[in-house]
């Protein structure tokens, strides 16, 4: 299930990025605002809990992070930001472009969140980019759809062995000032580093690379972001986690407003 807030509240003590200097819990109130309470046995009923469970957070003035779950999670949180922000950029790092429009005949489901988030207003198609797809499709042009949108398409092989912070510099201009949202797929790293999700890809980021483009997205205009896809039964020594739970903090690090030391 998503949890609203990301961050856990019980982090009392001032908790500081030794890489940035960011502060983030000097800088703002965070609070982990627990579940929400959704529908299991009806997706498109789940979908509508929680677009009315963050359109609440977010027309409070609060940036959401949130916890997944499934991708399916991300198209019900940006109909919440699209009805406060208008459509949005994307910051969108995963080994698949998820913009099916089907999955088994279903219009709703962890491969077609995108294509529904574009079609309802939710995104500015020239101010989204997908970095680290890789792997097999349904078919060879999967990816000509979000092109035809404006998407920017940054595929897993064009990251190999390199820094991505000459991308992010490009993408931090692509965005300009205008509202972005960030989703993190954690498949978007090789599964040596993140083995407990779903949907794995081999020759995937690094975790140094995710954070490369994490941090790259400071200052942006960000209204929100989400972690998902994490699968704890996948992984029982827990790495997948850890690593899910820092990316989130490196997200808490570059919002808006937050203060850094150095």
């Amino acid at each position: 299930m998503p949890r609203a807030g990301g961050i856990a509240s019980m982090m009392r003590l001032p908790v500081q990025d030794n890489a940035s200097g960011a502060s983030p819990f000097d800088s703002f109130q965070v609070a982990d605002v627990g579940d929400v309470n959704l529908n299991l046995y009806n997706l498109p009923k789940a979908c509508e809990d929680i677009r009315n469970h963050f359109s609440g957070i977010v027309q409070t003035g609060c940036i959401p992070l949130a916890l997944g779950g499934d991708h399916t999670m991300t198209y019900p949180i940006l109909q919440a930001i699209r009805d406060k922000h208008g459509p949005v950029g994307l910051v969108h790092v995963d080994a698949h472009a998820d913009t099916n429009d089907t999955m088994l005949g279903e219009k709703i489901a962890h491969g077609t969140p995108f294509r529904r988030a574009m079609e309802e207003g939710c995104l500015d198609g020239h101010r989204v980019i997908q970095i680290g797809l890789r792997g097999s499709n349904y078919n060879i042009t999967d990816y000509d759809w979000g092109r035809e949108q404006g998407f920017r398409v940054v595929l897993g092989h064009e990251c190999w062995h390199k820094s991505l912070t000459p991308l992010m510099s490009e993408v931090r201009e692509m965005m300009g000032d205008r509202p972005v949202y960030i989703t993190f797929d954690i498949d978007a790293l090789d599964p040596a580093y993140a083995p407990g999700t779903g949907t794995p890809e081999i020759a995937g980021l690094t975790p140094a690379q995710g954070l490369e483009i994490i941090r790259g997205c400071r200052g942006m205009n960000i209204v929100g972001g989400d972690l998902v896809e994490v699968s704890p039964p996948y992984d029982p020594f827990g790495t997948t986690a850890l690593t899910g739970a820092n990316l989130l903090f490196e997200m808490l690090c570059v919002l808006p407003e937050c203060k850094y030391l150095r």
